[in-house]
This record gives C-alpha cells, structure tokens and sequence, in this order.
C-alpha cells in the first residue's frame, strides 16, 4: 500500500515552506493543500485543533502539527537525506540553534519589522543580539549543518528570505542583515537562496512583498 503525504499550508508562511524543504530533500511525494488563513478551512481545524496553524503533515490520514516537531518526525520516518547529524551531541545542538531560532530570532526580526517607531531603535538592538549568536554558530561552515542544507538551516529560512521581503514592504528603512556587521551570515543566505531546493521553491519575491505591504496597510489603518 503507497503511502499517503499530505501538507496543509499556506504559501506566504515560512514555516510551511520548511515542510516542503524538507519533502523535496528527502524526495517524498506528496501532496499539497493552500489554505486561506483569513477562512480557515474544516480540514485545518479538525488536523490541528489546538493552535488552528499551518503547517500540518497529513500521514496516512494521522495529523503532525507545529513545523519542528513534523521536521524531527519526517526525519525519523524516511530514512534518506538525513536532517540532523548522527552523532548525538551534533543532533543537540541543531536543534538547540533551531530552537533559538524560532523561540528568540523569529520574535525579535518579526517585533523590528512591525513595532512603533518610537521602540524601533531598542528593537533593532535585539535583533543584532541575536543574529549575532548565528553569526559567531557559523564560523567557517557554509551551512549550519555543515556541508550541505540540514535541520538548522531550514528553520532559518525566515532569516534566509522572508525578512528582507517583510522589512522592504514595511519601509524598515534600516537593513537587520548587513554584510559589514553579519559577513558570514550574509554569504550563508546567499549560498542558501541559491539552492536549487529552495530557489525552485520560494514564493515569487513581487508577490510576498505585494502581500505584506497589504498586511502591514491594513493593520496601520486599524490603528
């Protein structure tokens, strides 16, 4: 019996785009689900009851929400491509800079982009801060899982993309990754983008910036 893969997403989200990375690395088929986030479909809310969120993995007809937990469970389940390393220590801490990621990066880059300007300046200090820690996680690694694109990297895909689009169609007016401060972060972005899996994968550029200056005038008119 073939297995069925499917991925409930949503095409503007970072986080189920790291689904369909890691689909496309290890080679699984499957099939893909847009949902409108402004009309949450049934399907969505009877996969993921507890936070209603994209992404959800579809396995067999068993649902894996939250987009960490369904990347450990894609890794464990098909073998091929590996995400993590083997060793345990290596597997540690990539889901430590994961987590780091996703619990301080995330939150700080996303706070920068859409606060007041009268905190705009302490904000951008934070996310320095923390970009910072990956700058100095890097070293001489192209990638943070080393040679190739592993679990780190494809949680960092908000930093690799999302955020110079966000902070272009806000009017940042200040660049959060810049070659003089973030060198070695700035070259991983560029070896990352220009992957063939996730250069063939990423949203079209016009398109997410057309959908968050969108987002952002809308949320400044409810102001």
């Amino acid at each position: 019996m073939a297995e069925e893969v499917k991925l409930i997403g949503a095409w503007a989200s970072p986080f189920s785009l790291r689904i369909e990375i890691a689909l496309k690395l290890k080679g699984i088929p499957y099939e893909y689900i847009e949902n409108d986030l402004t009309n949450k479909s049934p399907l969505l809310l009877k996969s993921n009851p507890v936070h209603k969120k994209v992404p959800v993995l579809l396995h067999n007809g068993k649902p894996i929400a939250e987009s960490l937990v369904i990347l450990e469970y894609i890794d464990d389940t098909w073998k091929s491509n590996p995400l993590l390393p083997h060793h345990p220590y290596d597997r540690a801490m990539a889901r430590f800079w994961a987590k780091y990621i996703d619990e301080k990066c995330v939150p700080a880059l996303w706070h920068a982009c859409w606060c007041e300007e009268k905190d705009r300046e302490k904000a951008v200090e934070e996310v320095s801060a923390c970009l910072k820690h990956l700058e100095n996680e890097l070293k001489d690694k192209k990638f943070f899982g080393g040679v190739s694109i592993g679990f780190a990297d494809i949680v960092a895909n908000f930093i690799g993309f999302w955020i110079g689009v966000i902070g272009e169609a806000v009017g940042l007016g200040v660049e959060l990754l810049t070659r003089d401060k973030f060198p070695k972060l700035c070259k991983w972005r560029d070896e990352y983008v220009e992957c063939s899996v996730i250069k063939e994968n990423l949203p079209p550029k016009d398109k997410l910036l057309a959908f968050y200056r969108a987002r952002y005038e809308s949320a400044s008119q409810s102001k």
